[in-house]
């Protein structure tokens, strides 16, 4: 089980003590995404090494290739994967209700198929728990469904009514002494937003997710949703905000009261050539990198930016070379390891809002 602690149970920064049976996460907290239970080109060792104190795995992937029986028959999680922090599982939802030719839903659950192989398989809130179980996160998630955005008002109405129906299911089918999590849904419609986080609020988790937002809706729109969100909800628990994302999105996050996030941009946009500065996104592959001599960010002191030029960096990710992908994901973790280190520094000392103006200012935008 887990136990949190927060200086600030209202609206706005705080910060947070989360005590799990693989450490203490202070939050605010980022999670990069291991997808196949690894982040990519990096050893378990180096994310912790940077920072990283929490991971998110993701269920769909892992329950079809290898099997959550075989991540259960080696011991978990944490000892198939060499990891030693706190891990967060989804549900398995959001890879599913992302597949709309492949799956077909209903209240029993939903049926889909797999995009490895094309067999089918029936994913209830049951299952979900049963495989999150096998997997042996310290952190799971209620199956909840996601409807794309856009989506008509009735088909969101539904969505949320399932969703309250399989929480209750899936915290009936829990067996162990994981912390299960409800999820919030509801698009960006304000009154059925707050009719979820109070049905899930009623039936009681030890915390709570907000998911389907950052999907192609207005920023103005997101920040609204967490706002009445976050009013609906008991103050005392941790706040999830799921697949956010961008540096600015983890501030905004982190201003309203978020206590965790998640999401693949640093990672994914290491492999792509989209390195993180303090004065905005880098494109590794632009031109003008041929024959700059400088670091990724003059600033940082991380591994690649100690050693390696922008220029030679290039060359890797022009040349498909592996190093390209390693050199680039340590940055970008150690970027949002730092940042959200120091957005924990400033909330401590009261500096907070200066702090957030100051970073926003020195970035230019960004590339996502």
């Amino acid at each position: 089980m887990i136990r949190f602690q927060t200086d600030n149970p209202t609206q706005g920064p705080r910060l947070g003590r989360l005590e799990t049976p693989h450490g203490v996460v202070r939050t605010p907290v980022f999670c990069p995404v291991a997808t196949q239970g690894t982040i990519k080109a990096m050893l378990p060792e180096e994310v912790r090494d940077l920072g990283g104190e929490a991971i998110l795995v993701n269920t769909y992937h892992l329950y079809l290739r290898p099997g959550h029986d075989v991540v259960r028959r080696h011991g978990g999680l944490h000892k198939f994967m060499n990891w030693s922090g706190a891990i967060i599982t989804d549900s398995g939802g959001y890879q599913v209700f992302s597949m709309a030719d492949l799956r077909k839903v209903r209240d029993e659950g939903v049926e889909f198929q797999s995009h490895l192989d094309g067999s089918r398989h029936l994913l209830t809130p049951e299952r979900a728990i049963e495989i999150q179980e096998a997997l042996g996160a310290d952190i799971v998630m209620a199956l909840d469904e996601c409807p794309p955005y856009p989506s008509p008002r009735q088909n969101l109405e539904e969505a949320v009514t399932r969703t309250s129906l399989w929480a209750r299911r899936c915290k009936a089918a829990l067996h162990s002494d994981q912390a299960l999590f409800g999820i919030v849904q509801g698009g960006i419609e304000p009154e059925l937003r707050r009719r979820s986080a109070s049905e899930l609020a009623e039936t009681g988790f030890p915390g709570y997710a907000l998911g389907g937002l950052c999907v192609g809706e207005p920023k103005s729109a997101t920040w609204e949703m967490v706002d009445l969100v976050l009013e609906c909800l008991p103050a005392e628990s941790p706040r999830y905000l799921m697949g956010v994302g961008t540096p600015e999105d983890l501030l905004e996050g982190i201003a309203r009261g978020m206590d965790i996030f998640d999401c693949i941009i640093p990672t994914r946009h290491a492999r792509t050539g989209i390195l993180y500065t303090r004065t905005g996104p880098l494109k590794i592959l632009h031109q003008q990198n041929r024959d700059d001599a400088r670091p990724i960010d003059p600033t940082c002191s991380c591994y690649a930016c100690r050693h390696y030029t922008r220029a030679y960096l290039r060359h890797l990710h022009a040349a498909h070379e592996i190093l390209a992908a390693r050199l680039g994901t340590i940055h970008n973790l150690h970027f949002y390891f730092t940042l959200m280190r120091e957005a924990r520094d400033a909330i401590g000392s009261g500096a907070w809002t200066s702090f957030k103006s100051r970073f926003l200012d020195g970035i230019r935008g960004t590339a996502c």
